[in-house]
């Protein structure tokens, strides 16, 4: 597996100077032809929406986030919660607010933080609503305006940072979408209903479109997953690697078990044939508890420290267990675990100083029986396991190399694989996330490689290409911003459905499935022609009724009569809460969907043939 490593989702990915044939990312979505307003009542390049982008590594001063005449500047305001100088914003009592591009030209960039001076933010923010500077990478929505949270990456610090963008577009009278490419699998809850996810749920609720990176552990076997009954197991955990970070400490295994169902986990460290050198206690998450203590073998310590929830938000117990790492031939550090039932979870993760730690490493089986192996399964950490997120996961641009052949289109291999351990579809979609380039931080510590470099106020400011979810997640959110533009009434749920029921299926799609891709690929295009159609704009060839569908309302069976044409034609059944419930293989003549085991209420059918869509209401109602 081509390895991306990546803190918090910050990908630090390889960086390439050749720009030949580099920016392909706009045109998979089908951004351009919704950037131009190709058969559409107008160009929308999201313009009187506002994306909110909370990050590290912001470059005020960068061009790309003028307008693409270069007199108009697009970020509203910044806060950062690491600058101590204030005045914090109204509210809270931490951190500086700049406001108007003044203060933020003055203060040219976000203070060194636990990244120092970053390159990260300034990517992430240039691929949703970078105008490019005059350069071919221009975002998907460069109209747009922008709000940039420089946040301290704990729970409170992000449910601050949603509040302050949520007030501020208020004062705006904006739409808001928050882009979120960063991911802790210790923060909230392991099923997303934490204080994270109320918080992003009561926003939702109001408006807000919250879009986050899926995750890049790929196929990292990190998870460890068993059913108990009564029994116990044991599975070898490797450190992850260190990647010269100057904050690694070691390991951190998060654990859950189903609601209601406490077990109890050891550390223990054993020689190549798995004899015992030490063992700590058994820890029951029976009641909480913090505990930080140490192993000794042959005069070497060995540090752990013990958290312990044991009911959180979702009624299930939880803990984690954090292991300095340290390094002797033929030691194997292992976990052990016991209940008397319950679906068990874990996932070893790297152990930062800083707290941010999230690239993991496998779990490794042996015989007997007890020992386990991990898998690469339920990849999403927080904030991409909340029910209301856009998650999304990463492919490469499919683009053509002649007129008959095409490259790019498979999912990319470190993008995270679904679903939620309480069975939910996540990710949600997919987007590019392969090579995008974008802007980079002038002001960054490393140094980084450009395609591209523009001079702007005798400043240089390079443009290179990044990978990760942390680059698809933006792409989604630049789309969001155009779907808001052109329909201001959606809300934050319908905004989602258009986005899943019009997603492009592929070869790709079909080989991976739902916990790779998610319902598809993001289609730009497609997506604002639904979103028209939700505001009455229906004069469209994409939307022209081919198919008709009744009785509507229905009860107990809705009928599709198929037109006399030829191709393979399907439908698909969601509720709105963007859960794919059945597909149908449409055949001439007339075509039944069974509506009998779903209770009565508004539900979605898509009705696909080749690159014609036709999207319906249902109404169901005994």
């Amino acid at each position: 597996m081509k390895k991306i490593i990546f803190v918090i989702s910050l990908t630090i990915a390889v960086l390439c100077a050749n720009a030949q044939d580099l920016y392909r990312a706009r045109p998979d979505v089908n951004a351009d032809s919704v950037y131009f307003g190709l058969d559409l009542p107008e160009a929308f390049q999201g313009d009187s929406v506002i994306i909110g982008v909370t990050d590290w590594g912001f470059d005020y001063t960068h061009p790309t986030f003028y307008d693409t005449t270069m007199t108009r500047y697009r970020v509203l305001r910044a806060w950062d919660q690491f600058r101590n100088a204030g005045p914090a914003p109204e509210g809270f009592d931490y951190g500086t607010e700049l406001i108007g591009q003044e203060q933020l030209l003055a203060a040219q960039c976000d203070t060194s933080n636990i990244y120092g001076h970053h390159y990260h933010g300034t990517h992430v923010a240039g691929i949703a609503a970078g105008s490019g500077a005059g350069t071919i990478y221009r975002g998907v929505a460069p109209n747009a305006e922008l709000l940039f949270c420089s946040f301290r990456a704990d729970e409170q610090s992000a449910i601050d940072a949603f509040q302050w963008m949520y007030d501020v577009a208020q004062q705006e009278h904006k739409r808001l979408v928050i882009n979120m490419s960063w991911g802790i699998y210790w923060m909230d809850n392991l099923v997303g209903t934490g204080i994270v996810g109320q918080k992003m749920q009561e926003l939702s609720d109001l408006g807000v479109v919250f879009v986050t990176s899926g995750g890049n552990n790929g196929d990292e076997k990190f998870h460890l997953g068993h059913t108990f009954d009564n029994d116990t197991i044991r599975s070898r955990f490797y450190f992850p690697e260190e990647y010269g970070s100057p904050y690694y400490w070691g390991s951190s295994i998060s654990m859950t078990n189903s609601p209601g169902k406490p077990f109890s986990f050891c550390l223990s460290v054993r020689t190549n044939n798995l004899a015992l050198l030490a063992v700590s206690p058994f820890f029951s998450t029976a009641s909480d508890l913090h505990e930080e203590n140490y192993l000794v073998i042959d005069g070497d310590t060995i540090p752990y420290i013990v958290d312990i929830i044991a009911s959180n938000e979702a009624g299930r117990p939880q803990a984690r267990l954090r292991t300095k790492k340290v390094t002797r031939s033929g030691w194997r550090f292992c976990l052990t675990v016991a209940a008397a039932g319950g679906e068990f979870h874990a996932w070893n993760l790297a152990e930062l100083t800083t707290g941010v730690g999230n690239w993991g490493a496998r779990f490794q089986g042996y015989a007997p029986d007890t020992w386990i192996y991990g898998d690469a399964n339920y990849g999403c950490g927080a904030p991409a396991l909340v029910p209301c997120a856009i998650t999304v996961a990463a492919h490469k641009s499919r683009y053509a190399t002649s007129d008959t052949t095409y490259a790019g289109g498979a999912i990319c291999d470190f993008s995270s694989i679904g679903p939620t351990i309480d069975g939910r579809d996540k990710p949600d979609i997919s987007a590019p996330g392969y090579e995008v380039c974008s802007a980079f931080s002038s002001y960054a510590d490393e140094s980084l490689s450009a395609v591209q470099t523009v001079e702007y106020n005798g400043r240089t400011y390079k443009f290179g290409k990044l990978s990760g979810t942390s680059m698809s997640s933006p792409m989604t959110a630049g789309v969001a911003a155009l779907l808001l533009q052109a329909n201001p009434t959606l809300t934050s749920e319908e905004l989602k459905g258009c986005l899943i029921y019009t997603a492009t299926h592929d070869q790709f799609t079909e080989a991976s499935g739902m916990t790779r891709f998610g319902h598809g690929k993001v289609n730009a295009y497609q997506a604002i022609l639904a979103a028209l159609y939700r505001a009455g704009t229906q004069d469209f060839v994409s939307f022209s009724d081919q198919y008709t569908v009744f009785p509507n309302p229905a009860s107990d069976v809705v009928f599709i009569s198929t037109p006399n044409s030829t191709g393979k034609a399907e439908a698909t059944l969601y509720d709105l809460n963007g859960r794919l419930l059945q597909r149908i293989t449409l055949h001439q003549g007339v075509s039944q969907v069974d509506m009998n085991n779903y209770p009565n209420g508004c539900y979605i059918l898509r009705i696909v043939n080749g690159d014609f869509v036709q999207t319906e209401k249902i109404i169901k109602a005994r």
